[in-house]
């Protein structure tokens, strides 16, 4: 039941993506800001209790569910949290929506564009910084928007896949460095952390080893990974930064992205040459692969797994 639920829902994911209107993911996300209003308060204790009171309700609601259903209820339940979860094909479609503006020489489009792939201050970037944040992005959002969720709901089923869905967008809300968010968010950047040490690797070597996909070396992306997977700040999108550098035999990292007002400095990453507009398309290409060869080790686990328990 479990394997026919992520296949249906990584399936729909890959056809429909993200509804542009009440996704149940933003619907999250608008809560959370109304519990932020509540609670909020600068100091890590009162990050610590909005962060178990955002991620537990959700987690403890879709538990019972699960806990529940039973034969096909069990797959469209599967199912459905995979899909709000999962964001590959939205992913693509939000670098793509960078790539086109850059073609024509839109930089005020592009830099609009980049929003929805990550939070850093792009009012200054030219187009090839265009080009090397977004190929950046989509290395680090491969991971965190398909392959943990997709790892989630295989150890840990529906109540898992939606607890890693809440920690991940609570990071995403309340995880910077900035002065508002230092303390508050220090617990939701934690946690996020700590999800995301087995699905960052997992991506990284899935990167490294599709290298061939995108034109690139495997030998490269595993020796890139190696060596630079823990130079970066974040202990697991160094990770998939590096592999998808060695794989695409680039260069990211090397400069101090601007996040409201923090600033995050990053090494570099990669011995090639720094990503120019085509290197996206590229980028694309293996996160798809990634994405795909995810899907499939998810279902086949969770066949092993069900047999073994017979």
């Amino acid at each position: 039941m479990r394997a026919a639920g992520i296949a249906l829902g990584a399936l729909a994911d890959a056809l429909f993506a993200d509804p542009r209107r009440f996704h149940p993911v933003a619907g999250y996300g608008q809560a959370a800001m109304r519990l932020e209003r509540v609670l909020y308060a600068d100091s890590r204790a009162a990050g610590a209790v909005y962060t178990a009171v955002a991620v537990g309700v959700p987690t403890a609601a879709v538990w019972i569910l699960q806990r529940r259903a039973s034969g096909g209820w069990t797959v469209v339940l599967t199912a459905a949290t995979a899909w709000a979860a999962l964001g590959g094909r939205s992913l693509l479609r939000a670098a793509d929506g960078v790539d086109r503006p850059l073609e024509v020489g839109s930089l005020s489009r592009a830099r609009f564009a980049l929003r929805s792939l990550c939070a850093r201050d792009a009012a200054e970037l030219d187009g090839d910084e265009l080009a090397k944040a977004t190929v950046e992005s989509l290395a680090e959002n491969t991971s965190d928007a398909v392959v943990a969720p997709l790892w989630w709901v295989f150890a840990a089923g529906p109540a898992g896949i939606a607890a890693y869905r809440a920690v991940n967008t609570l990071d995403a809300m309340v995880g910077y460095k900035t002065s508002r968010y230092r303390n508050f968010g220090w617990a939701s950047a934690r946690l996020d952390d700590l999800a995301n040490v087995v699905p960052a690797r997992i991506s990284a070597a899935l990167a490294a080893v599709l290298a061939p996909v995108a034109g690139g070396s495997t030998a490269e992306g595993l020796r890139v990974w190696r060596r630079d997977g823990s130079r970066h700040p974040s202990p697991n999108a160094g990770q998939v930064e590096s592999a998808f550098a060695g794989a695409l035999g680039l260069r990211l990292g090397g400069s101090v992205n601007s996040y409201g007002d923090a600033e995050d400095s990053r090494p570099a990453m990669g011995d090639g040459k720094a990503p120019a507009r085509e290197d996206i398309k590229r980028a694309r290409k293996l996160s798809w692969a990634v994405g795909a060869a995810a899907a499939g080790l998810a279902v086949a686990g969770a066949l092993m797994t069900r047999r073994r328990k017979r």
